[in-house]
Order: C-alpha cells, then structure tokens, then sequence
C-alpha cells in the first residue's frame, strides 16, 4: 500500500482556542530555576530525604527520620525534604534541632498544608512545577534517602534511579530505609523486571540498598565518597 492509498482520518482538536499563554508559562517556569538555583547554591552537600506527609509525629517511621537527620547534621551535610507534613517535616526537624541546614522544597498542591515549622527561613521554596522541583532536590543532593512512601516518594526515587542508571547524573547512593516496606518491592524488580523480562542489568540492583539502622545510611554515604576520592560538587552542570 503506498501513501497516496492510505485513507485519511480526521484529527481531533482542542475544545478552545489555544492563545499565547504557553508562552508566558516559561516565564514562570525559568523564575522558579532561577529562585531554586540562587538559594541552593549556598547551603552546600545536602542529603535528600523522601517518605510520606503521612506519617505522624508518634509513628516509628518518623522518628527514624528525625534521628536520620541528626546523624546526617553531625556528619556535616544539609537536608532537603520536600517541606512539608509527615517524613518531610521529620527530616527537617532533625536538622534544626541539632544545628544543621534544614531545607524545603514545597509544592502548591490542593490537599496538604504550607511548609512545616522546621525549614529555615532563608531555605524554604514553593514550587509549581514538580519537573523544576525535581531537579533541585537532585542537582544539590550528595545522597538519597527514601523511607516509606507513597505515589511521590515512588516518583521520586524512581526518577532518581532512571539518572543514575542512564548516567544522566553521576552516580550518588540511593538508599532505602525499611525492609518490610521495601523488601517486597526489590525482590519483585529482580524476579520480574530481572529475571522474567531482563529489562534491568544486574548491577542495577546494586543501586538501592536496604538498611534498617539509621547509623547504616551515614556509613553508606561515607564509605562512598571516601571510595570515589572527590571532592563533593553538585550532581551535573545545566
């Protein structure tokens, strides 16, 4: 069948008139870069810390964050959460209550409260645009650590083992705290996506540890950079 004998179909189109306000909308994306970038050039090594907004303040999981936090403050890193309720409030407490830089990269979204009352004043940034927050929470982050979550905390690490699998960013630790949360879904990426389709390598499993011990993710972090011999840096260069 040539070209000239294919049939035609009718495209469908837009409900309304498109005008210019895609344009205008760059404006507003290139702000929040520009915000992102002026603010967190200056905290420094920051570690990355997801989980749910809801976990409570009495939950083990949040305490484990907070004391996380702690040990990564003593270490002489920054944490960055997203800023707000739940694991994100946990990481930024840890960090203000033992002196360290306590950073919040908050999202407008129309079911869950502002920052919590544990970011700093001078590093707490709303955000519209998840894709613009996304890259901040990776650019300034020597280190990712991800408690038990939801849909976005699966966005989030899953967007941070694409970068590093597609070394679209150097390779950083990922690390994943609770093996009854996170067992289950590592043995289900070696059995099916592994094993059954091969549509990972094997060393990709390797990028995810599981620990339990909050003392466990420091060592980790550690042993890292002092394996790879280089000085800390952001993770690429835009």
């Amino acid at each position: 069948m040539t070209s000239n004998q294919v049939k035609k179909h009718e495209m469908r189109q837009w409900g309304r008139a498109m005008k210019g306000e895609n344009s205008w909308t760059m404006f507003k994306v290139i702000s929040e870069f520009v915000d992102g970038f002026e603010t967190l050039n200056k905290m420094g090594p920051c570690v990355s810390i997801f989980g749910s907004a809801r976990t409570k303040p009495d939950h083990p999981n949040y305490k484990k964050a907070v004391d996380i936090a702690r040990i990564l403050t003593e270490a002489g890193y920054g944490v960055i959460t997203g800023g707000g309720p739940g694991i994100m409030e946990a990481g930024n407490k840890g960090a203000h209550l033992y002196g360290g830089r306590s950073v919040g990269l908050n999202i407008d979204l129309p079911f869950e409260q502002g920052s919590n009352q544990y970011v700093d004043h001078d590093a707490n940034l709303n955000f519209r645009y998840f894709f613009v927050r996304k890259v901040m929470f990776v650019k300034y982050a020597q280190a990712f650590v991800a408690l038990p979550g939801g849909f976005g905390t699966m966005d989030e690490l899953f967007e941070v083992l694409t970068l590093v699998q597609t070394k679209k960013i150097t390779q950083v630790p990922i690390i994943l705290v609770g093996t009854e949360f996170w067992g289950g879904m590592k043995e289900w990426i070696k059995q099916v996506m592994l094993e059954q389709h091969h549509n990972i390598n094997p060393d990709d499993l390797d990028l995810m540890p599981i620990v339990d011990d909050p003392e466990d993710v420091v060592a980790i972090i550690d042993q890292f950079y002092a394996d790879k011999g280089e000085e800390l840096s952001p993770n690429y260069e835009l």
